[in-house]
């Protein structure tokens, strides 16, 4: 891509959005490490931002997602408020799920975010129900479903991109492929050829892209949101990434190669990347450390308004739980 072709607009917006994922991962892991402020496990997905941003950027407000356990990213690039979200992970009231639900099951209907999973896979065959539901209603939004790599082996990998394909379902399976499955190296415990061939032999349009190049993975994204909007049939896209920080916040990630996340940081990071093509198409240094203080600064602010915030009063304790009583009732 050169420059005389290159949209800086769009340049712009996909860097300012990774940065704001980054520097609200790592002011939430300063407030789970230095403040001890965090309730429960966060997953970071810092070099990874690029997959969320060049998604995102291609959806509509009242499209629908479903993410991972590590769906920080995608929940802020799908446009979730940030001190919501630093509210939901200190557990404290006005949180993006009342502060019950954590990092791994942080949702927000008001932007079409159904709701990270904390079970490896799980959200593929929500994902395809909430197609199933658009279809039957037959407006013409698209579900996209991320995961990871690991999820490509377990039952519900199937199960879902089956019935989206057998129903015609107007969902993008999005597989953010970071290369490792908690501690295991995802390719020592994967047979074949992976998550594209798979989800080709069940006869979805199926896509490979470079995970920590943001231009593709957005260009890619709005050729397959397109797609999906007009067909109304799935895709799958195959994201290549990388995990830098271990699988949790607290994870040092000392079953890796030595030196292996290192070089992989310092070769191919997607923000340093996209900093580079707005660099070369005329921006300069200022103009790009801006947009990352201005996030930090961001997102700083969201953390102070979060710890502030008083944690629900104990009479909400039972709010938003369904009870129908005992089971033995209705079932027997």
């Amino acid at each position: 891509m050169t420059a005389t072709n290159y949209d800086i607009a769009r340049g712009t917006a996909l860097v300012t959005m990774m940065e704001r994922i980054r520097a609200f991962e790592q002011v939430a892991e300063l407030a789970a490490t230095r403040d001890q402020l965090v309730l429960g496990a966060i997953h970071l997905s810092i070099g990874q931002e690029a997959c969320a941003a060049g998604v995102m950027h291609a959806l509509r407000r009242d499209d629908l997602i479903l993410s991972t356990h590590r769906g920080h990213g995608h929940t802020l690039a799908k446009g979730a408020d940030p001190t919501a979200m630093m509210r939901e992970l200190l557990g404290r009231k006005g949180g993006s799920c009342g502060g019950k639900g954590g990092s791994m099951h942080i949702a927000d209907f008001g932007v079409g975010m159904l709701g990270a999973n904390g079970v490896v896979s799980a959200n593929i065959t929500i994902g395809a129900g909430a197609a199933h539901g658009i279809k039957l209603l037959g407006d013409d939004r698209i579900v996209v479903d991320i995961f990871g790599d690991g999820a490509i082996n377990r039952g519900p990998f199937l199960e879902g991109l089956n019935w989206a394909q057998v129903f015609d379902l107007p969902v993008l399976f999005v597989c953010e492929d970071n290369e490792w499955s908690a501690t295991t190296r995802t390719s020592d415990m994967t047979g074949g050829a992976g998550a594209a061939a798979r989800a080709q032999s069940m006869g979805l349009y199926t896509v490979e892209v470079d995970g920590n190049d943001a231009e593709a993975v957005a260009d890619i994204a709005q050729d397959l949101v397109s797609r999906i909007r007009d067909t109304r049939t799935p895709a799958f896209l195959h994201a290549r990434t990388y995990r830098q920080g271990g699988h949790t916040y607290f994870d040092p990630a000392t079953y890796r190669p030595q030196g292996e996340a290192e070089t992989r940081t310092a070769s191919d990071d997607p923000i340093a990347r996209q900093r580079e093509a707005l660099l070369a198409a005329g921006l300069g240094v200022a103009d790009l450390d801006r947009i990352r203080d201005a996030a930090r600064a961001e997102m700083d602010a969201a953390l102070q308004t979060a710890a502030d915030t008083p944690f629900p009063s104990d009479d909400t304790v039972f709010a938003d739980v369904q009870d129908i009583g005992s089971p033995e009732e209705v079932a027997y």
